[in-house]
């Protein structure tokens, strides 16, 4: 066989699992999550210059698999992300995630990556910008209701950008909530694991609820939600998958990344087609309100959308700059004469 080199056109860096985490713990988790929680920001703030579309989802009885796009006309993205809440019992995370970054100018992409630990960052860094509008001001103790893969991004995220300084952990699982106390030891929380949900929201201002089964539950009931809290609730992301008792929606401001995906996906499901949100964007623009008074029970309904993963990809391109933390995979045929590529593939014979 004849080799030839790729030239720099054929090359895209790609960013492995390993390779992320030397990113991360190069910025340091915190400062990480607080600077994507600004890029997402940003993007929130010019969300009508994005093509914005919900996901594409192939369900199935076990999970969801969903391709997730979007463009601000200069760049494109999207994400390759799956949802199967059996996967833990067989040793496979519930989450697996990959994205890409391409030039809108030519087509060609500039950022390939690994999504599985970035998805989890994102979304935590999302909840923390989000309850930086509308959580109680000076909030310090937030409940942790499902205490899984996402917890401890979720908690070190308000901790970076909200100032909370004590979580309170429940799982219906005591091993993971075990689990999460022990890896947030030495950063800097107080954490107290609670036997009941009930317990858990004891003296919270925010609630954040993250469990993961494919199922209409009532992690939440109104009876537990007093005034003046703020609830994050990120674990719906699917048809028939919510978390808080509809009543709760019915005293609650709702807050949504984008209706068309949320009336699908989120805790609004449940609700009419007709209920009340308001887009986060908007209130991040300046456009509506966000938190208004200290009785106030606002929730932000996220079920999480492709434009926080441009911002998260557009965030670690920037920070990959002048750092080892990625490689060049050869993925674009790049022929001397674009129009010969049949001849390429003969002259490497």
């Amino acid at each position: 066989m004849h080799a030839t080199l790729p030239s720099a056109k054929a090359l895209v860096p790609f960013v492995s699992v390993e390779n992320m985490m030397r990113l991360v713990h190069h910025v340091g988790i915190e400062p990480f999550l607080k600077e994507l929680s600004d890029y997402i920001e940003q993007d929130f703030r010019r969300w009508e210059s994005f093509d914005k579309t919900p996901r594409l989802a192939s369900h199935s009885r076990d999970g969801v698999i969903e391709l997730m796009p979007t463009s601000d006309g200069t760049n494109y993205s999207f994400k390759y992300v799956n949802g199967h809440p059996k996967n833990t019992r067989n040793g496979f995370q519930t989450v697996a995630a990959f994205g890409l970054l391409a030039d809108v100018l030519n087509g060609y992409p500039i950022l390939l990556t690994e999504m599985t630990l970035l998805t989890a960052l994102r979304t935590a860094a999302t909840s923390a910008m989000a309850a930086r509008h509308l959580a109680p001001r000076n909030a310090t103790t937030m409940a942790l209701i499902g205490n899984g893969a996402q917890a401890e991004f979720q908690a070190l995220a308000m901790k970076a950008v909200v100032g909370i300084n004590h979580v309170r952990l429940y799982d219906v699982d005591p091993a993971a909530t075990a689990k999460a106390a022990r890896n947030l030891e030495g950063k800097g929380l107080q954490v107290t694991s609670c036997r009941t949900a009930e317990a858990a929201i004891e003296g919270s201002q925010i609630i954040t609820t993250c469990t993961a089964d494919k199922q209409n539950a009532q992690i939440l009931t109104d009876n537990l939600v007093g005034s003046g809290v703020h609830i994050n609730a990120i674990g719906g992301d699917c048809p028939g998958k919510t978390e808080l008792h509809p009543d709760i929606l019915l005293r609650a401001d709702t807050y949504v990344e984008y209706p068309p995906q949320t009336r699908i996906e989120g805790e609004i499901q449940q609700m009419s087609e007709d209920f009340p949100v308001t887009e986060l964007w908007k209130v991040i623009a300046g456009l509506d309100n966000g938190r208004r008074d200290d009785r106030q029970i606002t929730l932000f309904d996220s079920v999480g959308f492709a434009i926080e993963d441009f911002s998260a990809l557009r965030y670690v391109r920037d920070k990959l700059s002048g750092t080892p933390f990625s490689q060049d995979l050869d993925i674009v045929a790049d022929p001397d004469d674009p129009r010969d590529l049949f001849g390429m593939l003969e002259r490497a014979r």
